[in-house]
């Protein structure tokens, strides 16, 4: 690894430059990278951060990362961690953002299949609820807890708050296995028929509860469990 400062490298070739050169969609992700942490350490120049940043943690692993794991590279403080951080999560809900508008969702499939990045490389559970106007089509996105799923009337009531506040006329479920096996517990099925009872009585259906992994799913109402 080079130890060059920063003045050291020529001046065509510092990112900022590149950025205003040649944009920024021809840049490296070494280099976007160099110009979201600004410096370097007394003996790294930022590419040379930069490069080790992605050497202890490849891009599709920064997805999730977390501040502590930022802070075990020589460089990375804090403050340049909560940067990061902050910076990956406005491009995630830039992304939700740009799907979620009115897409129309026919089936279980196209639900688990526009779903599939919501639960990418998830160690835990999520529940989330996409919320449909009356031709089924998708008004949002929604997630409301992340654990192990239970009966608990506190979920369920954060579920059609969330209905009422974007004017749902039904609700679709869904929540991950990390396992991969997508076969619905006891829980799960309880926690269905609770959601299903309550969406009756408050006039907005419950019209599926889909299951996912990264290559299957489940649907209660495909199953003719709902």
């Amino acid at each position: 690894m080079s130890t060059y400062k920063m003045k050291e490298i020529p001046f065509s070739e510092r990112p900022r430059e590149r950025l205003k050169e040649v944009g920024v969609e021809n840049l490296t992700n070494i280099e976007l990278l160099s110009i979201l942490l600004k410096t370097g350490t007394k003996n790294k120049n930022v590419k040379d951060l930069a490069l080790e940043v992605f050497s202890t943690y490849p891009l599709s692993d920064l997805k999730n990362i977390s501040m502590e794991k930022l802070t075990t590279i020589s460089g990375i403080g804090e403050v340049k961690a909560i940067e990061l951080i902050a910076c990956i999560e406005l491009g995630k809900r830039i992304v939700l953002s740009r799907n979620k508008i009115l897409k129309k969702l026919d089936t279980a499939r196209d639900i688990w299949l526009d779903s599939k990045y919501l639960f990418y490389d998830k160690k835990q559970e999520c529940f989330y609820c996409y919320y449909l106007d009356n031709k089924m089509k998708l008004i949002e996105r929604k997630l409301i807890f992340m654990g192990t799923i239970n009966a608990s009337i506190t979920h369920i009531r954060e579920v059609f708050k969330e209905a009422y506040r974007v004017s749902a006329t039904s609700i679709v479920c869904l929540h991950n296995h990390p396992s991969g096996d997508v076969n619905p517990s006891q829980a799960d099925i309880s926690f269905t028929k609770n959601l299903v009872d309550t969406g009756t009585i408050q006039g907005i259906p419950v019209v599926d509860h889909i299951i996912v992994s990264q290559d299957t799913f489940f649907s209660f109402y495909e199953e003719n469990k709902i």
